[in-house]
């Protein structure tokens, strides 16, 4: 059972949902990420999404947009991010680490070697934005035979029988997009969302969480019973980008545990 399976299992016997957060490595330095993700891991985060920049993030909002730009700044490479995870299973094992980036940054090193560093630094899954089944048989090879997992994207406007070929070969959940548009859209429709995902489970097994358009305690609430678990992005990179790894960062994570626990 890979660490990702293991979290959804045991949230589910203790009947909670899973809060998974996204922030974009080495913005705007590494030692701020290693200590966001530390504090995370601290107040309750279930699994951390960290984004490899890119200089094309076409699924991305403006605000992850700059985000991957400072961090390309900063030289952040897949192989600094790697050890940058390294670092921070040195102080936790419990806690699901997801890379989410393009299929450059992860070809770039192939899909055996990245694999095996992945696998041996505590990588638990990787979401690739643009990799569609089709391109992707040796990346699913590789990784499965390093428990990491493959985890898919479902957009609303995707065609059931498009569904289920993404299934096919996902792991770990299915990350479904709340909204049309990009990462950090204003609007969405809870009712739309139950109805997608309701079809979702019909089609696969695997959990099923939200993102895109999650940002506080009142967009939390209003789908947290949807699903098994919520992604907050978009507003977490705005504050680290703006003032750093400090108090409103500290408290936009224990709103967000609070609107989801409570």
């Amino acid at each position: 059972m890979s660490r990702i399976e293991s979290i959804f299992s045991t949230l589910k016997e203790q009947n909670r949902k899973a809060l998974i957060t996204y922030i974009v490595c080495g913005d705007p330095d590494n030692l701020t990420t290693l200590e966001a993700m530390e504090y995370m891991a601290e107040r309750g985060v279930d699994i951390i999404e960290i984004g490899v920049p890119f200089s094309d993030p076409m699924a991305e909002g403006p605000s992850i947009q700059r985000g991957h730009e400072r961090s390309l700044l900063n030289s952040t490479s897949l192989e600094g991010i790697l050890d940058l995870v390294g670092n921070f299973r040195k102080k936790n094992k419990e806690v699901g680490i997801v890379l989410m980036g393009y299929m450059n940054n992860f070809e770039s090193m192939g899909a055996k070697e990245f694999s095996l560093k992945a696998s041996n630094r505590g990588v638990d899954g990787i979401i690739v934005v643009d990799m569609p089944p089709e391109e992707s048989n040796e990346f699913t090879e590789q990784t499965k035979e390093k428990d990491i997992d493959i985890i898919r994207l479902i957009a609303p406007t995707t065609k059931k029988e498009r569904i289920r070929e993404i299934c096919t070969s996902a792991s770990g959940f299915i990350y479904y997009i709340s909204l049309k548009g990009t990462t950090g859209s204003e609007k969405f429709n809870p009712k739309d969302v139950k109805k997608n995902i309701r079809q979702l489970n019909e089609i696969s097994s695997l959990p099923v969480v939200i993102g895109f358009g999650l940002k506080d305690r009142d967009t939390v609430r209003s789908v947290k019973d949807l699903s098994d678990g919520v992604v907050i992005g978009s507003a977490l990179v705005d504050i680290l980008g703006k003032n750093g790894f400090g108090q409103e960062f500290k408290e936009k994570i224990d709103e967000l545990y609070t609107a989801l626990v409570d």
